[in-house]
C-alpha cells in the first residue's frame, strides 16, 4: 500500500527494493487493489445482524447466525471483517451481592459446577442482581435452567425484599411437571438461608444446593446470564426513567429466551 501511494514520487524498482518485496508481489496486490471486495455483501449482513440485535452478538454468534442464513464462512473470518467494521460487543461489569453472614442453615454444594443437564426441570439456578438508574435500585430475582439456559421464572422489585425470591418460587412451581424433583443452586445469600425458603422448595420436592463461601464460579451460568443482561441492556441503551427500563428488562428476558441464539444449543 505504501509502495503503491509513493510511485508518482520515486521510481518503484527503488521502493520495493527499500520495503523489500518482490516485484511479482507488488504487481499481484496492486491487481488486487482493484478487485471487487467479495465480502461485500458478507459484511452488509454482519453490520445488519449487529445492529439487529443492538450489539449484544460476538463474533462466535454472528458466525452461527450467517450459518443459518446460508453463508459458509470461518469464525475467525467474521472476527476480522467485524475488527474493520469497528464492531466489538461491551465489557462486563460487577453484581449485587446478598450474603450477610450466616442467617440460618447453609445447603450442601450438591451442584458441584456440573451445569450439564440432560432435561428440563433437572437443574435450576438462580441469584439476585442489582440496577441503579435515576437514583432508585431495582432487583431482579431469576431462575435459569440448565437444560437449555431458559429463564422460566424471575421477579422484580424495588428492595432485595424476601418477597423477591418467593414471588419467583410460586412462578417456577407453575414449570414443574409430575415427577420432576430439580435441585436449585444459589450462593449463600440471606433470602436462601431463610426457613421459609427451604420449606417452600421442601414442599414442592426440591433439593436446596448453596455455593461455597466466597466462590462465585460454583453459579457461574448465572453470573454469566447476569453479566449478559447488563452489557447488552443495561450498559448499551439510555433510559428515560426507571419504569421505562423496567420494561425494557422484560423484553430483554422475552428476547433472550426465544430470539438470541446460544452456543451452547449450537445455535
Amino acid at each position: 500500500q505504501v509502495v503503491f501511494e509513493l510511485r508518482h514520487e520515486y521510481k518503484v524498482v527503488d521502493l520495493i527494493k527499500v520495503a523489500r518485496i518482490a516485484r511479482s508481489t507488488y504487481y499481484y496486490w496492486i491487481k488486487a487493489f482493484k478487485r471487487p471486495d467479495k465480502y461485500k455483501e458478507v459484511k452488509e449482513t454482519i453490520h445488519h445482524i449487529f445492529h439487529k440485535h443492538k450489539g449484544r452478538y460476538g463474533y462466535r454468534r454472528i458466525t452461527l447466525e450467517l450459518h443459518r442464513l446460508g453463508y459458509l464462512i470461518n469464525h475467525k473470518t467474521v472476527c476480522r471483517l467485524m475488527k474493520e467494521l469497528g464492531l466489538k460487543c461491551l465489557v462486563r461489569l460487577k453484581k449485587y451481592r446478598s450474603y450477610r453472614g450466616r442467617t440460618g442453615r447453609i445447603a450442601p454444594n450438591i451442584l458441584k459446577r456440573d451445569f450439564k443437564a440432560s432435561k428440563p426441570n433437572e437443574k435450576w439456578v438462580t441469584d439476585i442482581t442489582e440496577f441503579h438508574l435515576f437514583g432508585e435500585k431495582l432487583y431482579l430475582s431469576p431462575i435459569l435452567d440448565l437444560f437449555n439456559g431458559e429463564i422460566i421464572s424471575y421477579h422484580i422489585d424495588k428492595r432485595p425484599v424476601f418477597s423477591l425470591v418467593t414471588t419467583m418460587l410460586h412462578k417456577a412451581f407453575d414449570c414443574l411437571n409430575e415427577g420432576d424433583c430439580p435441585i436449585l443452586h444459589s450462593d449463600q445469600g440471606w433470602h436462601y438461608q431463610m426457613t421459609k425458603y427451604q420449606h417452600l422448595l421442601k414442599e414442592n420436592n426440591i433439593t436446596q444446593s448453596m455455593s461455597r463461601k466466597g466462590n462465585c464460579l460454583d453459579n457461574a451460568v448465572i453470573e454469566n446470564f447476569f453479566g449478559l443482561l447488563k452489557s447488552e441492556l443495561l450498559y448499551l441503551q439510555e433510559f428515560e426513567s426507571i419504569e421505562q427500563f423496567k420494561q425494557e428488562l422484560e423484553a430483554y428476558i422475552l428476547y433472550y429466551n426465544h430470539l438470541r441464539i446460544k452456543e451452547k444449543l449450537k445455535g
